[in-house]
């Protein structure tokens, strides 16, 4: 399960790109229950995304016309530049950075070699999100992959990240936790596009997901506020009731009431 101890390779950050963070905002505040705040004068329309007081996402404008809308997951490292360096000798991209984010942290953003956006976070003054594993945050995270073993490869070089394939529903998870972690310290999952998938244009990319505490109210929520249904409502037996959208504008996400343990 996720935390905020900011263990180097766990998720430390979400940031959403958005060609209008004011119609976003408004999606994912009623969406979610959220209140947003901007960074302040000289940010750019960048800002954060609050539960409770608590941050639980970040949100910009795109950083180009040509950059399409989405969620980048952020991962945790003690030095963003030597993660650059590994990511770069493992085959993937650094698109930007390293670079400071003023006094909050330092910064890269990464493409795996088959084709998954991601980013690096060094904390400085900003450590990550303050809240995630709880009705309206983040909860899980998955890269589904062209070639899953080629990603799973070069992740393990990045981050050393541990893997283990756990048998669900008639099909093989490969279950991710960072470096010396068990597995309540799981963090997300890897999973090997089919081509049912690739046939229609999707490639690789990693799918935040977002616990609620009523799937089927979310998705009325969301469908309501312009989001299109990607995959429909699911049960997965031992993990729970799932579904996949696009927002109004394109971004990918899921939720998830997530299955309660049992006694």
């Amino acid at each position: 399960m996720l935390d905020t101890s900011y263990r180097p390779g766990a998720p430390a950050r979400l940031d959403l790109a958005t060609p209008d963070t004011r119609a976003s905002a408004d999606f994912y505040t009623a969406l979610f229950g959220w209140t947003h705040a901007s960074d302040g004068p000289g940010s750019g329309d960048y800002g954060f995304f609050h539960l409770h007081g608590r941050t639980a996402a970040a949100l910009g404008p795109l950083p180009t016309p040509d950059t399409p809308p989405g969620w980048t997951l952020h991962f945790a490292t003690a030095d963003a530049d030597r993660t650059a360096d590994l990511v770069r000798r493992a085959g993937g991209l650094v698109r930007y950075g390293p670079y400071d984010v003023l006094t909050a942290g330092r910064t890269a953003g990464c493409t795996d070699p088959t084709g998954a956006d991601f980013a690096l976070w060094q904390p400085h003054d900003t450590h990550g999100l303050d809240v995630v594993d709880e009705p309206g945050s983040l909860c899980w995270t998955e890269c589904r992959s062209v070639d899953a073993e080629r990603a799973g490869s070069f992740y393990r070089t990045v981050f050393d990240w541990q893997e283990h394939d756990v048998p669900f529903a008639g099909r093989t998870f490969t279950v991710l936790t960072p470096a010396g972690g068990g597995s309540d310290d799981a963090h997300g999952d890897l999973v090997q596009l089919g081509p049912e998938h690739t046939a229609h244009g999707t490639g690789s990319h990693w799918l935040p997901y977002f616990e609620v505490p009523s799937v089927d109210a979310a998705l009325a929520i969301a469908e309501n506020l312009g989001a299109t249904v990607r995959v429909p409502v699911t049960d997965l037996p031992g993990m729970g009731r799932l579904a996949e959208l696009l927002d109004r504008h394109g971004a990918a996400f899921a939720v998830i009431t997530s299955e309660k343990p049992q006694g």
